[in-house]
């Protein structure tokens, strides 16, 4: 008897970080969904993002590659639709595809987010593959008065609040697949709970269950801007001002986000299809609220990139599962297509992860290689930088100056202390330099400016297929990674 082929049903959130799930620990979060989901499944708690940026992210899901190869670096640009993408191997094997939501893949324009042009992802290879159900948009964060469209260029309102009618359409489409013989893959991408968090953003059920809380501030809070952030990061001077009603409607929207994730849940169960359908809710990266003095991400600080990841296959994976393993964004598309037996194309970059689904041992990265190659959108010299993270510490070091950090992320998870300069962290921070310039060699990263990027790898903001960093010589990355440090801890 031919075993039957799964259903995948991946969702995301949009900014919503670890810290602030109820499994994680968080006892302000009002997320009993997520947290059944963490104790049903399997609960990925060293999951992280590559790129942790909208569309960067993004990319890196769908193809299973890393920045310095798709060329995705910052948001706003057209990603090139010569890669063999996730979409492309589900519909090439017969699966019914659907994408709902935010996609952040095609507007090659800095603002006007809301006209047609940026907005509308038009039928064909600029969508993937996923070629049969759409219901899309290229990104817009105004959560009512919004709108999507399916194959023609018209906008089609959504009519309620924006979370809430695309999990509709996604029980919808399920429902419907279920009377074809052909399984599904279904990508829902919730909006929420990224900015903005006013009360007008956010349904008044919600908003209510935060309106008499306070939520502290974590430990790393800091008034002093961060000298590294790009405007999209900078707190500003009256930041702390409306931080706690900011924080107030990022809970309130995660709770939201919650609820329909429990909506679907439900749906995969009383369509009979728990067992043979695959369940990801995960999240592209989180959110300072002025940790370290910044705001937003696009930086190695584990608000930023650490992820929730809770994958469910009922019967398959052991139930109340925890893994350590160092799940990173370019991972999960290998990961998961070799859960469902499909081919992984040859041009993925990212590691089959999948025993560690199962609860079996197998390889194991020895950290998750991140980059962040520019600003979170414009073309803007001086935020770069490239990091490393494994199960006890993260390992950085910016561009501009060459300033390194480590942080002991199990001794000090709030990251507070940096080692990178104390005498007894010689050795480990060259295997962190050596690791780090291995990691770049393979997949020619040569640490360029952002704007570099710009120069070499795009044309109006178009990505151009098959471009590539500089020399990949191992001495001139030594060099790189090494400059205005002492003799005796150089790469060698």
């Amino acid at each position: 008897m031919i075993e039957k082929r799964p259903n995948l049903v991946y969702l995301f959130a949009d900014q919503l970080r670890y810290q602030s799930c109820g499994f994680s620990g968080d006892p302000f979060a009002r997320t009993p969904n997520m947290d059944r989901l963490a104790l049903q499944g399997v609960n990925f708690v060293n999951a992280t993002s590559s790129s942790p940026v909208c569309a960067p992210y993004r990319a890196s899901l769908l193809t299973g590659k890393y920045q310095s190869s798709h060329g995705l670096v910052i948001n706003e640009l057209r990603l090139s639709p010569n890669h063999e993408c996730f979409g492309h191997v589900l519909t090439d094997h017969n699966y019914r595809t659907a994408y709902i939501g935010k996609w952040h893949l095609w507007a090659n324009e800095l603002g006007n987010h809301n006209k047609v042009r940026n907005a509308f992802v038009p039928p064909g290879s600029y969508r993937l593959g996923f070629d049969d159900y759409w219901a899309g948009y290229n990104f817009n964060h105004n959560s009512y008065n919004a709108f999507y469209f399916m194959d023609t260029c018209q906008p089609i309102p959504y009519g309620d609040y924006e979370p809430n009618v695309q999990t509709d359409m996604a029980i919808q489409f399920i429902k419907d697949s279920c009377l074809k013989d052909d399984p599904f893959a279904l990508f829902l991408s919730w909006g929420p709970p990224h900015d903005p968090w006013q009360v007008e953003n956010t349904p008044a059920e919600y908003t209510d269950m935060f309106k008499d809380i306070d939520i502290p501030l974590r430990p790393n809070y800091s008034a002093e801007q961060d000298p590294y952030a790009d405007a999209w990061g900078c707190i500003g001077d009256d930041y702390v001002n409306t931080l706690q009603d900011s924080m107030r409607g990022y809970y309130a929207q995660t709770a939201n986000i919650d609820w329909n994730l429990g909506k679907i849940m439900e749906a995969i169960d009383q369509f009979g299809i728990a067992e043979d359908t695959i369940l990801v809710f995960t999240s592209d990266h989180g959110e300072m609220f002025g940790s370290h003095g910044r705001r937003a991400k696009n930086i190695f600080y584990e608000e930023s990139c650490r992820v929730p990841f809770l994958l469910n296959w009922s019967g398959k994976n052991p139930a109340k599962s925890t893994t350590d393993i160092c799940l990173n964004t370019p991972d999960i598309m290998p990961t998961i297509l070799s859960l469902m037996n499909l081919p992984i194309p040859s041009e993925v970059e990212g590691n089959d992860l999948s025993h560690s689904v199962y609860g079996q041992s197998g390889f194991e990265p020895d950290a998750a290689f991140l980059q962040g190659m520019g600003t979170t959108a414009a073309w803007q010299n001086g935020t770069e930088w490239r990091a490393l993270r494994d199960k006890h510490y993260t390992y950085a070091v910016y561009r501009r100056d060459r300033k390194e950090c480590l942080f002991d992320n199990i001794e000090d998870p709030y990251q507070l202390t940096n080692l990178a300069n104390a005498p007894s962290s010689r050795q480990q921070i060259k295997y962190y330099r050596d690791m780090l310039v291995e990691r770049m060699c393979t997949l020619n990263d040569t640490f360029e400016n952002c704007c570099w990027y710009r120069d070499h790898w795009t044309i109006s903001r178009n990505i151009i297929q098959g471009a590539k960093g500089g020399s990949h010589d191992l001495g001139k990355l030594a060099d790189i990674i090494n400059q205005h440090h002492a003799p005796d801890v150089l790469v060698q």
